[in-house]
């Protein structure tokens, strides 16, 4: 009886009905639209800085990441590669090798990190050939190709085609020294990463390092960011070799990853601003409602209404205004954020972030943008209707009567 009879109010009382109405229609849109944005900006964020450079997953030896070392080498890691690829979910992988040295040309010399990659394999995983912005990227097979930074192509004043000694040590313990012909200049985003860039073909790089057919890191890209977790576990269990280290980008992108969680904060302040307008805005017009309405309520008192009827006819008004705002909104913010996961927003001045450039950000769709507005924007109203629905509940039918 008591939802017929607010069901009914509502329609008559259209005025009021409507600017409750559109008030948290606008508020579940507003947070629902800040969630979808907030959440698709930092997914795009993440996928474009794990998939261009990290991968999602990485494996290495165990300890390796605490203290990397020259001698802590995978074993086998083409046949570790081959299993995981065969594994749901798992876009592609790639092995890398590391190193310090000192590479030198003319009279300039300056110190470099060796990064030997397999170039086929890391197209695959985080399309390297984007990065070069001059001449060739590496051949395919070893021939004493090299592509540095653009920070260290700069220190070194290097040109294509320049022949670039590198000097280093071994694994067994010998100096090792080569020539290397510039084929390209790599520019990844990341200003110390450019600075210090020395790229070699795996096999030039495992030759000079004398290591064999072993590298210290396997990256791995996958499908679906939500799905890291699962697969990394996957990973962990089909791995016979006890010694390696499988780890998510949460771990060996600690710092990147805090940083996200913190700028992420910002999303929920700005969800309390809408949640406190959206509340004020709904108290304004309930209360402005209760005091037109005295006469009602206080002939429904003298016809016998207990003060908890009326408590529960007023707050019933107030959820069937708010449910039918949160389906309209629901609507609208589906569709807004359909259309700015699609198409996005250019940004005036580009950003960067952890060493990667954005130029545009998008939305996305996902439960959380729905289903957190509805509860926040819902509760808000029946909480911030309470002080009202107990003024009417409390009104003197005598009193109330004698008003005109």
């Amino acid at each position: 009886m008591v939802l017929k009879i607010a069901f009914r109010n509502t329609l008559r009382q259209k005025r009021r009905t409507a600017l409750t109405l559109l008030t948290i229609l606008g508020g579940f849109t507003l947070a629902s639209i800040s969630i979808g944005w907030s959440d698709g900006t930092y997914r795009y964020i993440i996928n474009m800085f794990t998939s261009d450079r990290l991968g999602q997953i990485q494996i290495h030896k165990k300890g390796y990441l605490d203290r990397p070392s020259l001698y802590d080498r995978i074993e086998g890691y083409q046949a570790v590669g081959s299993a995981i690829q065969k594994m749901e979910g798992v876009r592609s992988w790639a092995p890398r090798i590391f190193s310090a040295g000192l590479a030198s040309l003319n009279e300039k010399t300056a110190g470099v990190q060796l990064i030997g990659i397999d170039p086929e394999r890391e197209e695959k995983t985080t399309k390297f050939s984007n990065k070069v912005r001059q001449g060739a990227s590496l051949s395919v097979s070893p021939s004493h190709q090299v592509l540095l930074g653009k920070g260290l192509a700069k220190i070194l004043g290097a040109s294509i085609d320049d022949d670039i000694v590198l000097v280093t040590q071994a694994a067994d313990g010998s100096v090792a020294n080569d020539v290397f012909k510039l084929s390209g200049i790599v520019e990844t985003g990341d200003e110390t990463t450019d600075r210090l860039g020395f790229y070699l073909n795996l096999g030039d790089a495992q030759q000079l390092l004398a290591t064999g057919d072993e590298v210290h890191e396997i990256i791995i890209t996958v499908n679906s960011l939500k799905r890291v977790d699962e697969i990394t576990k996957s990973i962990r269990a089909a791995l016979i070799n006890t010694e390696l280290d499988v780890q998510p980008w949460q771990e060996f992108a600690k710092s990147f990853y805090e940083a996200m969680k913190a700028d992420e904060k910002g999303m929920w302040i700005m969800l309390f601003v809408i949640i406190l307008i959206v509340a004020v805005g709904v108290l304004n017009t309930v209360l402005m409602s209760v005091l037109e309405r005295r006469r009602e309520y206080g002939l429904m008192k003298a016809l016998g209404t207990r003060p908890g009827q009326v408590v529960k006819l007023v707050l019933a008004e107030l959820f069937l205004i708010a449910l039918g705002g949160v389906i309209l909104g629901a609507g609208l913010s589906a569709l807004l954020n359909w259309v700015l996961s699609i198409r996005g927003v250019a940004i005036p001045m580009p950003i960067t972030f952890g060493g990667v450039e954005f130029t545009r950000m998008y939305s996305e769709i996902n439960a959380r943008s729905f289903i957190i507005p509805a509860v926040t924007v819902t509760l808000s109203a029946i909480l911030v209707g309470l002080g009202p629905a107990v003024k009417a509940a409390r009104t003197e039918p005598a009193k109330a009567m004698r008003t005109f």
